[in-house]
């Protein structure tokens, strides 16, 4: 696992109000977590589905309900 390790980081749209997310890059996909809780869970989003929900936010997508 060591060697899939990456740096964390932050979107440049991100605001200093410390309500981020951090992502990483791995092999299989990206991990995602609270950037005010670097020891807290991670969620590992695989590549498929990360494609996927790009796509949506830079078409606009918004699901029902939001």
């Amino acid at each position: 696992m060591s060697s899939e390790r990456t740096t964390w980081f932050t979107s440049s749209y991100s605001g200093q109000n410390g309500e981020c997310i951090e992502a990483r890059s791995q092999v299989a996909g990206i991990d995602v977590r609270d950037s005010k809780s670097s020891r807290g869970p991670v969620v590992r989003v695989g590549a498929a589905a990360w494609a996927l929900f790009l796509g949506g936010v830079y078409s606009g997508f918004v699901p029902l309900g939001s």
